[in-house]
């Protein structure tokens, strides 16, 4: 059993006149593209810590298997805006789970694409948690009730937006957890 003990956040951004070539350019962007990525679903292990960029590169090997939570977008429309947006919720109790929420969206920038998806994940660990609330209030106000009740430590989100090449080439937006031993 696999269970993640480091967490690492990152995006990017590729263009290209190929899609594929573009996806693997925003990998390259992430710092991710000589990995094999496997895509899992969006729990954050208790006690999972988070690393820097540096901390990231000594773990990611060549041609290993990884495991991510990613969200990822592609447009060839010019000018058209996509976003791709990770969202963390994590529980004030270190011994409890929290949430990664995946978010891939077009016309938003990337503090709306953010705040959704971290909306999300706070959702998601909001209603494990038992905390009560109505969904039709503003994320604004949800997020200081849910920090307010002590069980929900932080969030936060990493996104990447792009516009569409304006010659129609591919454009390819990631953003991930990579999740470490």
């Amino acid at each position: 059993m696999f269970v993640p003990q480091k967490v690492y956040f990152t995006r990017g951004v590729g263009r290209h006149k190929d899609y594929l070539q573009a996806f693997e350019l925003a990998l390259r962007s992430a710092g991710v593209e000589r990995c094999n990525l496997v895509n899992v679903s969006s729990i954050l292990p208790p006690g999972c810590r988070r690393v820097s960029a540096t901390e990231a590169a000594k773990l990611l090997e060549p041609g290993s298997i990884t495991f991510v939570v990613m969200a990822r977008n592609a447009t060839n429309e010019p000018n058209r805006l996509i976003a791709s947006s990770i969202g963390v919720a994590q529980p004030a109790d270190e011994s409890a789970y929290g949430y990664l929420s995946e978010h891939h969206s077009f016309g938003e920038t990337d503090e709306r694409a953010g705040e959704y998806a971290e909306d999300l994940a706070a959702t998601m660990l909001a209603t494990t948690l038992g905390l009560q609330f109505d969904p039709a209030v503003d994320w604004d106000e949800r997020e200081k009730l849910y920090k307010m009740s002590g069980k929900i430590l932080r969030t936060f989100n990493i996104t990447q937006s792009a516009q569409g090449d304006k010659d129609g080439r591919w454009t390819s937006v990631v953003a991930m957890a990579v999740l470490f031993p």
